[in-house]
């Protein structure tokens, strides 16, 4: 009875602190939330994109190697 009598001090005590910092947190807004939403999808788009060129490059440059060595 003493072990889980502890335990519940010890999470009451875990609860109460988890409360006191998220107080001290500063949560963004609406507006900052979609800005950098909006560049985190951008930015995935651009990467994407930069690294589909990049594999393109990459097959047909192997392909043009392999070809070359073939005959």
């Amino acid at each position: 009875m003493k072990v889980i009598i502890e335990k519940l001090k010890r999470f009451w005590t875990f609860v109460g602190e988890t409360r006191t910092e998220l107080r001290k947190v500063s949560w963004p807004d609406r507006n900052e939330i979609y800005s950098t939403t909006l560049v985190v999808i951008l930015t995935s788009f651009f990467f994407g994109f930069y690294l589909f060129l990049v594999d393109i490059g990459c097959q047909n440059g192997i392909q043009w190697i392999t070809q070359l060595f073939r005959n």
